[in-house]
């Protein structure tokens, strides 16, 4: 009776655990010419000068950190994540970060858009206010908080602060 019992719990056991299981709704591999990352093109606001590889300066700034030094932008490497690529760029100026900005990000699917539509203003605003990569992450964006963190941290490395 017992072993009856057992077996009969166990198989419900299963049965529920099989039907709380949520399974990937990535469509990357859905084809060969969909691209699940978004590239969004750098703002004209920021001067840039040729063959500056992914760092970029203005042709006018000085040696000197004084306050009245050009801003820079600095592009931290790509980050490669479970759901795509993220990368980050950040504007520095007399050594702060003026402005935070993800230039690279998933966004094949809906829930991407969802997500990153919501995590990515936190994130470039943590980043400003912290002068740093040490923030917390996006509670439902934890990937892309991961990846964010990661090519900031690239940023942040490059323009030595």
């Amino acid at each position: 009776m017992r072993r009856i019992v057992f077996a009969i719990l166990s198989t419900i056991t299963t049965v529920v655990l099989l039907f709380s299981y949520h399974t990937s709704t990535n469509a990357a591999g859905a084809g060969a010419g969909a691209s699940p990352v978004a590239q969004v093109p750098a703002t004209p606001a920021a001067p840039v000068s040729p063959g500056s590889g992914s760092q970029s300066r203005s042709s006018t700034k000085s040696g000197s950190t004084t306050g009245t030094s050009s801003p820079a932008n600095y592009t931290g490497a790509a980050a490669n994540t479970q759901w795509g690529t993220v990368q980050v760029r950040i504007t520095v100026q007399s050594g702060k970060i003026t402005s935070s900005q993800a230039v690279q990000y998933p966004q094949g699917t809906s829930r991407d858009t969802q997500i990153n539509s919501t995590a990515l203003p936190i994130l470039n605003q943590e980043a400003v206010q912290q002068q740093s990569a040490s923030i917390d992450t996006v509670s439902g964006a934890t990937v892309t908080s991961g990846g964010y963190l990661q090519s900031l941290q690239s940023a942040i490395d490059q323009a030595h602060l």
